[in-house]
């Protein structure tokens, strides 16, 4: 096991911050702290380049900050990429049609993850891969333990994700009830809509939207990515055949990527911080995915923890006062996406003769679905 090249056994020392995962959040965290002087390690249990169940939607409210994230290496990722300047909901037979202002961006999280990565070792991160932690012990400093050691950090980020044994223990607590899962696989599409578009049915829904790997040149690339109930469909292929307007868009689809599956989805208030651990990304809390604004919560909150931390890590401030300072702040600026995601969600979940009048006024009135995209920016 190596450590940016060098044996992991060299990696006692002690850390001004770890990071647990390696996904946006982490990376976001880990670069914007390591560019301020702290010493970062970065641990992650996977290897990359790897595909996520993502819609791989890059709202315009993130795209100065992954921007600016990025190395000069991976700076195309962005300028290269697919903007996404309007998006379609097909519901109950209707269609409802919204502008996406200023443009989105479609990046493949196979590029994105392994660009983030490259870029904060780039910028001086100890970043260390197929790595499993166990356990965090300790309140400042922590005492990280992981299948390739122990490890010494002032601070600790957990971006671990919902499901690592980090965080499970308080998602299961939550999981009662419908069991909703994720699916996802990119498909062959000649001459794919630049938008992003959502088939909602009877028990889930999915997303459809272009997307293109770094350097394809191949045939045109679409993300189909779906949440639905675990009793309605288990296979992207059964959630194709679910809503009739994608059916027959997909039927000479050509599968690109191995499909892949994420559950179960579940929903809980934020929890920004545990135990005087900073919490980010799908840590801290799940967004629904039909907003698209999960990635860049993800980075927002990453980059929110690190400026959170730098009085810290100057000794101008105690360790609770940084992640008290952090959770206020997330509570304020960004759980309020949250609150509008659940409100949308509870109004979707309504019986057909409920939901009804509201999809008409939708339908007739652009103002009020441009309305419905700010709540949640």
């Amino acid at each position: 096991m190596e450590v940016n090249g060098k044996s992991a056994s060299t990696c006692s020392v002690m850390y001004d911050l770890i990071v647990i995962g390696g996904g946006p959040a982490g990376t976001a965290a880990a670069i914007s702290s390591a560019r301020t002087g702290a010493r970062v390690l970065l641990l992650e249990r996977g290897r990359f380049p790897r595909h996520k169940v993502c819609g791989e939607f890059v709202s315009a409210e993130s795209l100065g900050v992954l921007e600016n994230l990025l190395d000069s290496l991976h700076a195309n990722l962005l300028e290269d990429a697919i903007r996404i300047d309007s998006g379609q909901m097909f519901i109950e037979g209707r269609v409802l049609r919204m502008p996406v202002v200023p443009p989105a961006a479609s990046v493949a999280r196979l590029d994105l993850d392994e660009g983030l990565w490259r870029s904060a070792v780039s910028c001086g991160v100890d970043g260390l891969q197929q790595v499993v932690v166990q356990r965090i012990t300790g309140a400042g400093p922590f005492t990280v333990s992981a299948s390739s050691g122990d490890y010494e950090g002032r601070a600790v980020v957990n971006a671990s994700g919902r499901w690592s044994n980090l965080t499970a223990k308080a998602w299961k607590q939550r999981a009662s009830g419908e069991k909703w899962i994720g699916l996802k696989a990119h498909f062959a599409e000649m001459e794919p809509p630049r938008s992003v578009d959502l088939y909602f049915f009877e028990g889930g829904y999915c997303g459809v939207q272009p997307v293109q790997l770094r350097g394809e040149l191949g045939p045109e690339r679409v993300n189909a990515c779906a949440m639905v109930k675990a009793d309605v469909a288990s296979s992207i292929e059964e959630v194709l055949a679910l809503h009739p307007a994608l059916w027959e868009r997909a039927r000479n689809w050509k599968i690109l990527s191995d499909p892949i599956s994420v559950g179960p989805l579940l929903f809980r208030k934020p929890q920004p911080e545990a135990e005087s651990v900073f919490m980010v990304g799908d840590a801290a809390a799940f967004v629904d995915p039909f907003i698209g604004d999960g990635i860049s919560l993800a980075l927002r909150s990453g980059v929110l923890a690190a400026e959170n931390l730098m009085p810290f890590y100057a000794g101008k401030i105690d360790l609770e006062r940084a992640v008290s300072s952090y959770a206020e702040q997330y509570r304020r600026r960004l759980a309020p996406v949250f609150q509008a995601s659940s409100k949308i969600r509870r109004v979707l979940n309504w019986p057909r003769s409920l939901r009804a009048p509201i999809l008409f006024l939708l339908e007739n009135t652009p103002r009020m679905t441009q309305q419905l995209v700010r709540m949640t920016r």
